[in-house]
């Protein structure tokens, strides 16, 4: 085993070491018998990559921001949170310093590059949280190369198009007569085609939140301020009637159960004291309402001013600032509470759903004992199957994923505003399985959570079976995709982005890492596939969007994307409320 330098490494960091037995430096330690004792404080030096402080580096400390957004200034643990309005990551809120890519500078108007500024939602919105904000820059520069062919899909089956007429603009009135505009005016030979686009509704000068983005093999529906829409995958037309609520949209379940349900937050009022408490499961195929429920207060300092949701299997949580509430999302009727447990004690702080039900908790606030603990939740009772304790002071932002659990957390250096970082895969059991033993600057697109932890937050990283892909930051020119294994946490192979434009990772599908390829002021982006497998994983486009639209693509303050059957989904997780010009909603492009 190798043991703890007796020095700080110079510069940059290497592979994370073999922790001692039973823990005691860097980042997560198997945690004791239950009940658990606090962790001791590191008996030397933490290893570089777990623990140590960083050179200017990943995630380590201040940086030019990077792509998508960033995450929450790590607070006291356990303080009484003020929560804030529900907002996607980008939504135009102050920003602060925070972590992965550093911190941001409010984003400015006029920008040619897509990603200045503005993070990026793939397939679905980050899990509401309170008060996400934020936007990392994406430094891009050249031109695309317009002479690369375009690579023929066969794997998929081929989008419905709209013909050569004008697609619809989204009234519902077919080509959209008059009104519409000839999107695919000026289409060059291998572009793709904009089959239907949708104009957003009208938004308050301050703005409004458009969050999530969700596509069934029948129609892509998409939330915006007040409303809930349902269009036709194939043509863009109404595929129901809007749903409008009462007052503005709060949180929304990112993703949707297997048989193609949502639910909806909205506000209760419109008054500064409104809460985020009024929840509608809506069916995403036929826009039926089903039940209906309103989202108790916890206790002191534990209000729903916000909230947070997410799903597992047939179980609805919705978090606030420190305790949760489960739900059957069949019947909306209430099936159990995450309260605080422990000496310690530990708050619940937030929740990842998907496969499994992760809590992540808080304990010990501004004590001796203070330290995170992440816990694996039955989605039925509520009831831990296990509890893994970090060591002191490391503080759990992220989870790449639930299934396998990867987990992203943070160490601020007392005195500095340099964080060390710590990625660490687990087991089902929740053991330590592996940890990132990569040195490089990764951007996974994470928005901030400031207020409260947005644990699914990141949208520009893939787990996939044992593989963690993962997005470098540049600063100029390309980026690269990195394949991380989660057996040893070792890098398998890294790629670089065909052209001048960062590369953002968005699913693994038929054997290949589905990609997007981020638009520059003269061109559309793209979506390429890598092999996963073999020893050549260049990217082959499988759409080039239009140059005639990339202003659109790259006007978004921060959007949502998805590729699903052959067909690549835009939409805005932001509106600007700008009056003097009618911004775009959401667009579908195909062949």
């Amino acid at each position: 085993m190798t043991q703890p330098p007796s020095q700080p490494p110079q510069g940059g960091f290497g592979p994370p070491q073999d922790p001692p037995p039973g823990g005691g430096f860097g980042p997560p330690q198997t945690p004791p018998q239950t009940p658990p004792p606090p962790q001791g404080t590191p008996s030397g030096p933490p290893q570089p990559g777990y623990g140590y402080p960083q050179q200017p580096g990943p995630y380590g400390q201040t940086q030019q921001p990077g792509p998508y957004g960033q995450p929450q200034q790590p607070g006291p643990y356990g303080q009484p949170q003020q929560p804030g309005p529900y907002g996607q990551p980008g939504y135009g809120y102050p920003q602060q310093p925070g972590f992965p890519g550093a911190p941001g500078t409010p984003p400015g108007g006029g920008s040619r590059n897509p990603f200045k500024g503005k993070p990026l939602l793939i397939a679905a919105a980050a899990v509401a949280v309170a008060l996400v904000v934020g936007g990392t820059v994406w430094a891009v520069s050249g031109d695309d190369d317009k002479k690369e062919p375009v690579a023929q899909q066969t794997e998929d089956p081929k989008p419905g198009g709209s013909g050569d007429a004008p697609v619809n603009p989204g009234d519902g009135s077919g080509d959209g007569g008059e009104e519409a505009e000839d999107l695919n005016e000026g289409r060059q030979a291998g572009e793709s085609k904009v089959l239907w686009y949708k104009e957003a509704p009208d938004a308050p000068g301050s703005g409004a939140d458009a969050p999530g983005q969700w596509i069934t093999d029948r129609t892509a529906v998409k939330a915006a301020y007040k409303d809930l829409y349902g269009y036709n995958v194939s043509d863009g037309k109404p595929a129901w009637d809007t749903i409008s609520f009462p007052h503005k949209i709060c949180a929304v379940t990112p993703e949707k159960t297997a048989d193609n349900k949502i639910v909806v937050a909205s506000m209760s009022g419109s008054s500064d004291s409104a809460k985020c408490n009024q929840l509608q499961l809506v069916d995403l195929v036929t826009g039926e309402k089903g039940w209906t429920q309103e989202v108790a207060d916890g206790e002191l300092f534990d209000s729903v001013l916000s909230i947070e949701m997410s799903l597992a299997g047939n179980t609805l949580m919705v978090g606030r600032s420190q305790s949760g509430t489960a739900y059957d999302v069949r019947t909306g009727k209430k099936l159990w509470d995450s309260k605080r447990y422990g000496n310690a004690p530990c708050f619940p702080a937030a929740f990842a759903g998907g496969e499994r039900l992760i809590q992540v908790a808080s304990c010990g606030a501004g004590g001796t004992n203070a330290h995170d603990e992440v816990r694996e939740l039955d989605p039925a009772t509520g009831k831990a199957k296990w509890t893994y304790q970090y060591a002191k002071g490391w503080r759990v932002e992220r989870t790449f994923s639930v299934d396998p659990l990867v987990v992203y957390a943070t160490k601020e250096e007392e005195g500095s505003d340099k964080k060390s970082w710590n990625i660490a895969a687990f087991t089902a059991a929740g053991k330590l399985r592996s940890q990132v033993a990569v040195d490089e600057n990764f951007d996974p697109g994470c928005g901030w959570a400031i207020l409260a932890r947005d644990l699914q937050g990141c949208e520009g990283v893939v787990v996939e079976g044992d593989t963690l892909y993962l997005p470098t930051a540049a600063t100029t020119g390309a980026n690269e995709l990195v394949a991380i294994s989660l057996a040893n946490g070792k890098e398998l192979w890294r790629e670089s982005s065909p052209v001048e434009e960062s590369m953002v990772p968005m699913k693994v599908e038929g054997g290949k890492l589905v990609a997007y390829v981020e638009p520059s002021y003269d061109a559309g982006g793209r979506v390429v596939a890598l092999p996963v497998s073999g020893a050549n994983h260049k990217p082959a486009t499988l759409m080039q969007n239009p140059q005639a639209v990339a202003d659109i693509e790259n006007g978004f303050f921060s959007k949502a994307i998805d590729w699903v059957d052959g067909r690549f989904y835009l939409s805005t997780t932001r509106l600007n409320g700008n009056d003097d010009a009618k911004e775009k909603l959401m667009l579908a492009y195909g062949k």
